[in-house]
């Protein structure tokens, strides 16, 4: 019998309690037992020190029975029981309400933690098939491209026009693309004319392998490091697109505050969005605190990071590079010495304006965390020619004197959950905005540049890390870098590498600057690629 020829009855339901509801039900009297049962027991173990007698599970039903009447007698609910082993009613429903909460908080948690986890399994399957339909897709019309993608070779029908087709290889199509009538009226040079150039490309097999390879070269651009030199009106669509493009965790440099405007909404549906704003140009409170001397307790991790503090404001010239390598030193001790000992970055200003030199020094000679000859290497910085000394002092101060600023020295000291939020936004589909005003010539007033490429640097030092320690040799999904106006804002050490190899590593990169001038005064050493 089809279902269609039950009665109109037995195909809905009958008016039972479904099964869930009484499962649910079940459970919440059950719950209910366990925790009136701890709770008797908890009260009289924590009033008299023992857990009472006579206090047992099988009674516990009898129990909140008599307690739904009179809920301050607990002598009464347990008549086995001594009364001189129970505690008052207070201690006992406080114990029993608090169970509750907690059992509500965890539940909760539980729920949330379960959900977060689903989307994020959803969202990776997503992506995931996202990818495999990507290059089946490329030669998508050219108007659906994006801004930072238009070097992606153009579709495959441009590439074999249509008019250089003889009419008579053709005779079927202009049937079957036109009515009966006006094919058969049309002259042999119109139906030529009117011949859509897609036709005779599929009907020919030789312009197959030339769609192919404008597929696989379209892929292999997008793939790409790029570099765009452009005004700031035309770099602010670029960067925008380049950053709602991004599928996985983003890293997004920039002195436009309007880019974070408009694309935080959006990147908050994939992640967790984090503001590192010490000038405060964007408008809202919830902003990162991160410390420079965040991992400085690693000798290496406080080497990169001196030299990313000195990046902007020392020289580029090659008979500097003594001074360079001393200011180096000298701030990577402050750095180190700082970290080991729990100091804060009041500590390091300090030291970099010249004032307290020896409690740096104490510091990296008494404290077992302290590397080996570190104390020994301050020293010698601080006992060498007098004149490289203090200009390489006078350059640390200069990187650090932004730190005597209330909102920067503010934006500098991290709260407990700002460190978690950072080391763990990359895993989870984030994006991190690092804002900063754009400055020209950072060797006379830095301002917060030092800071924000410090910051950007070490999260680019730690994705390549993550890429390195996985079994593909690249992070999956890939950590996206939109650079905007880089060379004035954040000018990163890494970033020649970052735009030759970064795609390698699941780093791709988009920077964008003013001009090439801009970029050789700032990597006089490297020539950043097209």
């Amino acid at each position: 019998m089809r279902p269609d020829d039950r009665a109109p009855g037995r195909g809905r339901s009958q008016g039972g309690i479904p099964d869930g509801l009484l499962v649910g039900l079940l459970a919440f009297l059950l719950g209910m037992t366990v925790l009136v049962w701890t709770a008797t027991g908890l009260a009289g173990l924590f009033t008299h020190g023992s857990w009472p007698s006579g206090v047992s599970f099988p009674r516990t039903p009898l129990a909140m029975r008599h307690l739904a009447t009179d809920p301050h007698d607990i002598p009464g609910a347990w008549p086995d029981t001594p009364p001189g082993s129970l505690s008052g009613y207070g201690l006992f429903w406080g114990l029993l309400i608090g169970q509750l909460m907690v059992l509500f908080v965890l539940t909760v948690f539980a729920i949330g933690t379960t959900a977060r986890w689903r989307a994020s399994r959803a969202r990776r399957r997503a992506e995931a098939g996202a990818a495999r339909t990507r290059p089946a897709t490329a030669p998508a019309p050219p108007g659906t491209a994006a801004p930072w993608q238009e070097a992606a070779p153009a579709p495959a029908s441009h590439e074999v026009p249509g008019a250089p087709v003889p009419p008579q290889h053709h005779p079927a199509p202009p049937d079957a693309v036109r009515p009966p009538a006006p094919a058969q009226t049309a002259s042999a040079p119109a139906t030529a004319a009117s011949l859509p150039a897609p036709v005779p490309a599929a009907s020919e097999p030789t312009p197959q392998p030339t769609v192919e390879t404008a597929v696989e070269a379209a892929v292999e651009t997008v793939a790409r490091p790029t570099l765009v030199v452009a005004p700031k009106e035309s770099r602010r669509a670029t960067a925008a697109q380049a950053v709602l493009d991004a599928a996985g965790p983003a890293l997004v440099v920039t002195s436009d505050p309007a880019l974070w405007q408009d694309t935080k909404d959006a990147r908050a549906k994939l992640g967790p969005v984090l503001l590192y704003d010490p000038a405060h140009l964007c408008e809202t409170p919830a902003r990162l605190h991160w410390s420079p001397l965040s991992g400085c307790a690693d000798k290496d991790t406080a080497v990169a990071r001196s030299g990313a503090l000195l990046a902007p404001v020392h020289s580029t010239a090659k008979i500097d590079q003594t001074l360079n390598d001393t200011a180096r030193t000298l701030l990577r001790c402050y750095l180190h010495a700082a970290a080991v000992d729990g100091r804060t970055v009041r500590h390091v200003h300090r030291w970099s304006q010249g004032t307290q030199l020896q409690e740096a020094v104490r510091i990296l000679r008494t404290n077992p965390k302290a590397a080996t000859g570190s104390a020994g290497e301050l020293e010698a910085a601080l006992t060498a020619h007098p004149d490289r000394r203090d200009q390489a002092q006078e350059l640390t101060g200069r990187a650090l004197a932004a730190l005597s600023t209330v909102n920067i020295r503010e934006a500098c000291t991290p709260h407990r959950n700002d460190a978690v939020a950072l080391d763990s936004f990359v895993n989870e589909g984030g994006t991190l905005y690092v804002v900063g005003e754009s400055i020209e010539d950072p060797r006379t007033n830095p301002g917060a540049m030092p800071l924000l490429t410090a910051l950007a640097a070490s999260v680019v030092e730690r994705g390549r890390r993550m890429a390195e320690r996985s079994s593909s040799g690249r992070l999956d999904p890939p950590l996206t870098l939109v650079l905007d106006d880089v060379a004035a804002v954040a000018p990163l050490p890494q970033l020649p590498e970052l735009l030759a190899h970064g795609a390698d590593r699941g780093l791709p990169t988009l920077a964008l600057i003013r001009s090439r001038e801009q970029a050789r005064a700032r990597w006089p050493h490297d020539e950043l690629p097209a």
